[in-house]
Parts: C-alpha cells; structure tokens; sequence
C-alpha cells in the first residue's frame, strides 16, 4: 500500500483554484454576451438610456427626484 503525504495532495492541485476562477470568468463573459446581443436586439437599451438621460436632464434643471 502507497502512503501519500498531504502536501503532495496539495502540490498535484496547485493550479486547480486558478482554471475554477477561469471558467467562472469565461462563464460570466458568456452570460454578459447573451445579454448584450439580447438588449441590443430589441429596443430597450436605447429606451433606458433615453429615460434615464431625460431624469439626469430634469433634475439638472431643478426638478425633484420622484
């Protein structure tokens, strides 16, 4: 029977952490895509950015927040 130390555990995973954050990093990009191409695809960002350039506007101007 072969006995394996902790640390050689520990050495053999070493780059185990650094891949996981890749792929959470490559994930999240995928997500961020899907919704860009989705927002762009219909007329809401274009939308959103209207009305919240319209509220920066008004209360520039003076107008209350509500």
């Amino acid at each position: 029977m072969r006995t394996v130390s902790m640390r050689a555990i520990f050495i053999d995973e070493r780059g185990q952490a650094t891949a996981e954050y890749a792929l959470v990093i490559v994930a999240a990009a995928a997500i961020a895509l899907a919704l860009i191409i989705w927002a762009t695809s219909t007329d809401l960002l274009p939308s959103f950015f209207s009305t919240v350039l319209k509220k920066v506007t008004s209360v520039a101007k003076g107008a209350p927040l509500g």
